[in-house]
């Protein structure tokens, strides 16, 4: 069978990467589509964590915020990981992450220790969507990722609260085990190790780590998390002229196009993660509507954003790039404005359903888009800081739900 990149929209395989041969799409999707659902199950559970831990709903949610921001900040580091050493190993080493995360989660009778539970579940979970990513190789593969994503992060929430309600909280925050399924069908594709390369760049890794998580706990922590996030990004650019080839390619940052795509990215995202969170309460409250109606409705409003993005993925290259950015930008916008505005439990339905195929029709095409504009070799580490903006806006939106809403 053929090869296929290590990143999509990458035409040929890359020396860096190795060959794999053609994985089955739905297998892709087992891999990464998990992660979407563990990141949304705990929407309508926070207080049910919050009680069992003896903790505010504010500290609970950093069980949350916590599994957002180690998924942002891996994601780059995984992508390295897997050009440096070849899908079997990152493959393996993501499927381990995850096991003992959740091993942690499940046991754990301490609030640090089941944070750090959730963390490797998250570093487990970016190497998962690396891979899937990496293979997708076509538009329309990368829509059926997304799309995914989309449809079992919408069932995300009721499945959190089911499964709480039913065993406890901690089973809903168990869930992502299930992408454990596909990594024997993925790993009997992957056939090539990569060859080994030049030094890791340790500097640019740390500094893009502390300048994601400064960025994160703005909402909470303003001032200390501003300086914080100053300081990193002004060492990162004198670090990026110094070794333009590292960690962070200066090549990535110098275009255009790749600066456009994560701008919209990230925009889209938080919209879509602050929606996610504060939608819920903003129904009960506005509406009256009880919190099993509202996980319900949730999910047909999420379901059907998503299933429009595999459309509109699909369609994307007709449509051209500026039409497609136009689109999604103001669906994202009139989202927004419906949530701050509305009333109504079906126009807020709306707005989540328009944000989420406004924030992951954003991941399909804008991915490609940031993937084309930097060369071959560089494409793995623009896909993985491409993702890392985008969800650095999925920690970001968290926190802002819980100031402007939950709290």
């Amino acid at each position: 069978m053929s090869t296929i990149p290590e990143v999509a929209a990458t035409r040929a395989p890359s020396a860096a990467s190795g060959s794999s041969r053609r994985v089955p799409i739905l297998w892709l999707a087992l891999l990464t589509t998990p992660v979407a659902a563990a990141n949304n199950a705990p929407v309508l559970i926070l207080g049910d964590m919050s009680r069992s831990l003896g903790i505010s709903t504010a500290t609970a949610s950093w069980l949350v915020t916590v599994f957002a921001l180690v998924l942002a900040v891996a994601t780059p580091l995984m992508a390295t990981l897997l050009r440096r050493r070849g899908t079997p190993t990152a493959l393996w080493v993501s499927a381990a992450l995850v096991a003992v995360g959740t091993a942690l989660v499940v046991a754990s009778p301490w609030l640090p220790l089941t944070l750090l539970g959730r963390a490797g579940q998250a570093a487990g979970g970016a190497c998962m969507m690396t891979i899937a990513m990496s293979l997708a190789a076509t538009a329309r593969r990368m829509g059926v990722i997304s799309a995914g994503s989309g449809m079992l992060g919408a069932v995300g929430p009721l499945i959190g609260d089911r499964l709480s309600s039913a065993v406890s909280w901690r089973a809903a925050l168990s869930i992502l085990v299930v992408t454990l399924l596909a990594v024997p069908a993925v790993s009997r594709h992957a056939t090539q190790a990569p060859p080994a390369e030049g030094r890791f760049d340790a500097r640019g890794a740390v500094l893009l780590a502390v300048l994601s998580s400064g960025l994160v706990l703005l909402p909470s922590n303003p001032r200390p998390a501003l300086a914080v996030a100053a300081v990193a990004a002004a060492l990162l650019v004198l670090h990026v002229r110094s070794r333009p080839e590292g960690y962070v390619p200066a090549v990535a940052l110098r275009s255009r196009l790749f600066r456009s795509s994560v701008v919209i990215a990230f925009v889209l995202s938080v919209v879509y993660f602050t929606l996610l969170f504060a939608i819920p309460r903003l129904i009960t409250d506005r509406a009256g509507w009880t919190t099993g109606s509202v996980a319900a409705g949730q999910m047909i409003a999420m379901i059907t954003g998503a299933v429009f993005t595999l459309a509109f993925a699909a369609a994307s290259a007709r449509l051209g790039r500026t039409t497609v950015r136009a689109i999604l930008l103001t669906i994202g916008a009139f989202a927004a404005a419906a949530a701050v505005f509305a009333h109504s439990a079906i126009v807020l339905f709306a707005a989540i359903g328009l944000a989420v195929f406004s924030a992951t029709g954003a991941n399909a095409t804008q991915s490609m888009a940031a993937a084309s504009a930097v060369p071959d070799r560089q494409r793995p580490t623009g896909i993985g800081l491409f993702q890392l903006i985008y969800l650095t806006g999925g920690a970001l939106g968290p926190a802002l739900a819980t100031i402007l809403v939950l709290s």
